[in-house]
């Protein structure tokens, strides 16, 4: 059977940027012109935009990496929601109109979100042919893409996938992947943050972020055939971050927000991580006949995450927000050093972004041994630097 290669991002809004200068490295560690790496590739939530990149430019990985590394790099928090006083005023007036008429049994408004969204339709209509990603799959480059949302009517998480026509729909307890052409909707509602952005309607059903209820963020690509899982993860950072942590003062609502937020995006990963290894160990004390009996098998995975803790790289950079964001964030307590969670998954700004891009791109070249060990890409590279074997 034929071995294939997953890659999955995780989710964490502007985190996401870390993604991509890990990506920049693995890019410039293998062959110039090779294509798309990866025959499988999961997104969620800001990880699928960059997943549905990468599938758009699977023909020229390194160019679909560059793409992202420009975009990211000259990202403004305009480009994606609207920071504009009239923009901010609005939003917000709908959002205290929406808690008020909901409170007396009234629901009369619709999309209401704490943050307006829109300049993130505008910019993925322009820039992401989503078209391209079936020219892809029908080119042999890509074996399969999914994107996972959240489902609010049917409490699901959900992983719409294009690709191969032999892959087949599953259902799990609380999760499904089901085909779909995927597109810019998909993308909008697997990144719709909880609370902050407006929820998306497909199909018959509104969605958000999909990192919640993914209580198993490893298995879309396990299901679409992987037998070895890339997993480029958006944790705390550091090894030696403290567990335990004085304090001394009432949490601010921004602080429970930031954790709230981190429960979502980063936790389930560490727990289907550590279900996977576990799982792992078991199988390698099976007999092979037990192993096909059960349909287990041992899957290799490769984890890079943050070595340093985001929340204090956007702690240095939150005052880069525009004043209309940083006054709608100071009321929650988000400008303060315990609200640096919260504010690390808003700051699309390009000085935070380039931090974590270049903290992603040394992360990997510290692991490139491992990680050329992992793509299998080892001998490729030495004979295009023509080194000895």
């Amino acid at each position: 059977m034929e071995q294939k290669l997953g890659l999955v991002l995780s989710g964490g809004g502007a985190r996401a940027a870390y993604q991509v200068g890990v990506l920049r490295a693995i890019a410039e560690l293998i062959p110039r012109h090779a294509h798309n790496p990866f025959h499988i590739i999961c997104g969620t939530s800001a990880g699928a935009l960059n997943a549905a990149t990468l599938a758009v430019n699977a023909g020229n990985f390194r160019k679909g990496v560059q793409y992202l590394t420009n975009i990211w790099k000259g990202f403004q928090v305009g480009d994606i929601y609207r920071s504009d006083p009239v923009g901010v005023f609005n939003n917000s007036a709908r959002w205290l109109a929406g808690l008020v008429l909901g409170a007396m049994g009234i629901n009369k408004l619709s999309r209401v979100s704490l943050l307006d969204n829109a300049p993130l339709v505008d910019l993925l209509n322009k820039t992401l042919p989503c078209e391209k990603i079936q020219e892809s799959i029908d080119a042999g480059l890509l074996y399969a893409l999914s994107i996972t949302a959240s489902g609010y009517g049917s409490g699901q998480s959900v992983t719409f996938y294009q690709g191969m026509s032999d892959i087949q729909p599953w259902q799990r307890a609380r999760r499904l992947g089901t085909p779909a052409k995927i597109d810019a909707m998909h993308l909008l509602a697997s990144s719709a943050i909880p609370f902050i952005f407006p929820a998306v309607h497909i199909n018959r059903e509104y969605f958000g972020d999909g990192s919640m209820r993914q209580i198993a963020p490893i298995s879309s690509a396990l299901h679409l055939g992987a037998s070895r899982v890339l997993i480029i993860g958006l944790g705390q950072g550091g090894p030696d971050r403290p567990r335990h942590m004085q304090m001394g003062e009432y949490p601010s609502l921004a602080h429970i927000a930031g954790h709230a937020l981190n429960s979502i995006f980063l936790d389930s990963m560490e727990v289907d991580l550590e279900r996977l290894r576990r799982i792992n160990r078991t199988v390698s004390m099976m007999p092979e006949d037990i192993r096909q009996a059960v349909s287990l098998r041992h899957v290799d995975v490769l984890l890079i995450e943050p070595s340093q803790p985001i929340d204090g790289i956007a702690e240095r950079y939150a005052h880069r927000l525009p004043w209309t964001i940083r006054l709608l964030l100071r009321g929650v307590g988000a400008m303060r050093r315990s609200g640096a969670n919260l504010v690390s998954y808003l700051l699309f700004d390009k000085g935070f972004c380039r931090a974590l891009i270049e903290l992603g791109y040394q992360d990997a070249l510290k692991r490139k041994e491992e990680i050329l060990a992992f793509l299998d890409h080892e001998q490729e590279v030495r004979a295009a630097d023509n080194l000895p074997q």
